[in-house]
């Protein structure tokens, strides 16, 4: 995306009360930062791939992200601002990462042993009476 259309869509973003910015990716490429909570931000089309889809980050951390809009290589600028206006943000419509894992289940836990007595351990070398 280029600058003065991520300008248009964030002023167009604005006046519709979505907290919206221009995010410069890298030379040449922009997007969209859509604030959603105090440390989550949506980042739309900053992949340079072709249509609209968006990263959530959490300090900088992908948390998750909305998949491609099907059909939006050929939108316009409003149905980019409606597409972006109208996402919602819940865990119900956001995919996790793909290289996410779920972190394995901890071990069942053991019953625990009953001491050994120091003398249970060497009795078998210790000679009993005298012969």
């Amino acid at each position: 995306m280029d600058q003065d259309r991520a300008r248009r869509l964030v002023a167009a973003l604005r006046s519709r009360r979505v907290m919206a910015h221009v995010v410069e990716a890298g030379v040449y490429e922009f997007g969209i930062r859509v604030v959603l909570d105090q440390d989550v931000e949506a980042l739309w089309d900053v992949d340079g791939a072709a249509g609209l889809d968006a990263e959530i980050v959490s300090d900088g951390v992908l948390i998750g992200f909305v998949p491609h809009v099907p059909g939006s290589e050929g939108f316009g600028d409003d149905q980019l601002v409606e597409a972006i206006a109208t996402t919602r943000y819940d865990a119900a419509g956001l995919h996790p990462p793909a290289d996410a894992t779920t972190p394995p289940s901890p071990a069942p836990p053991t019953a625990p042993q009953p001491p050994i007595a120091r003398y249970q351990r060497r009795a078998h070398w210790l000679k009993r009476g005298g012969g």
